[in-house]
């Protein structure tokens, strides 16, 4: 495993080079997805047997795409920008790894801008790619299909995929997807709503805990509820950077270990403790934990509040992990 590195989460592994002829017998190619997320744009490239997906390159980095947006619905140029020049790089390496295929996905903020075709076009003439902007309910099955493309699913579950701009729950089984829900709660739009300071303090985790419970337990989210209650998951899975991030930081560990974050159970309380920990542990202070990029440093606070309040509005007593979702899913799409 490569170190994590300051501004990026990352796995790579050393390219493997095939004929095109043995590439042809075993049925094998090599795809590439790029995520365009409202914190992050995120690449795997992969080689791809059926439902098969062996990593070669995975990297995320933060161009903060939500950025002054949920104001006025308009994705910022200086945003647009960074996150247009970070796909056209990622996009290259994909090629150099001999990628057969690159498709390149955005989910929350882009299907919510009112200037989505500024973005579209930006990333057009840095990338040559044009961007597919999913629904909320896509983006729920694709991050169900990344989950079964390695995880033997054997009793019904309930994923959980936080981001930036929208949560999406799954909830399945071995048969597949019986039902998934998207709604507009994520890290870095709570941290526009919010606007916390760099010394957050227990009252601002108290009014924060006390909004998603009633959000959660709204009229809106009614059917999640009366799904849970039908179908009854016996586990809870988070797919996803944020999850993956909480694992990195109650290790203390800050290389990228896919074994160690996946075998990462958190039991109700503890996840409840390293909300407050996190919520009470100062900014400058918060961007030197060991497993936390010191970029998501302020949007982690709400990335993990919004899995304590699932846990918490609907009784659940675990979160699991599971370091694959959206781009996984796409790849096998």
């Amino acid at each position: 495993m490569l170190p994590m590195s300051q501004s990026s989460l990352s796995f790579s592994a050393p390219p493997r080079t095939s004929t095109p002829d043995a590439s042809a017998t075993s049925g094998m190619t090599r795809r590439a997805v790029i995520d365009i997320g409202t914190n992050s744009v995120k690449v795997l490239v992969a080689d791809v047997t059926g439902r098969h997906i062996e990593p070669v390159w995975e990297i995320g980095e933060q161009t903060r795409l939500g950025r002054g947006f949920y104001e006025t619905k308009t994705l910022q140029p200086e945003a647009i920008r960074l996150t247009a020049e970070t796909v056209g790089r990622f996009a290259q390496r994909a090629k150099d790894l001999g990628a057969q295929s690159i498709r390149a996905v955005a989910t929350s903020a882009a299907r919510d801008a009112r200037n989505a075709e500024d973005l579209c076009s930006a990333v057009k003439a840095a990338s040559e790619l044009s961007i597919d902007i999913i629904s909320g309910d896509l983006e729920a099955e694709l991050s169900f299909a990344g989950l079964q493309s390695r995880d033997s699913i054997t009793t019904s579950v309930l994923a959980l995929d936080v981001g930036g701009g929208s949560t999406e729950f799954m909830i399945g089984g071995p048969e597949g997807l019986a039902f998934r829900h998207s709604t507009p709660l994520g890290s870095v739009r709570l941290l526009e709503r919010f606007k916390p300071d760099a010394s957050p303090t227990s009252h601002d985790l108290a009014q924060t805990r006390q909004w998603l419970l009633d959000h959660l337990r709204s009229e809106e989210l009614r059917l999640v509820a009366e799904h849970l209650a039908a179908l009854q998951p016996t586990m809870v899975i988070g797919v996803g950077g944020t999850t993956s991030l909480l694992a990195l930081i109650h290790h203390r560990h800050s290389t990228y270990d896919t074994d160690l974050i996946e075998t990462t159970v958190f039991a109700r309380a503890e996840l409840s403790a390293l909300v407050e920990k996190l919520w009470l542990t100062p900014l400058a202070i918060r961007q030197t934990l060991p497993g936390l990029p010191p970029e998501r440093a302020d949007v982690i606070l709400f990335g993990a509040a919004i899995y304590e309040a699932v846990l918490m509005a609907y009784d659940l007593p675990h979160l699991g992990i599971s370091t694959r979702g959206l781009r996984y899913g796409a790849l096998v799409r």
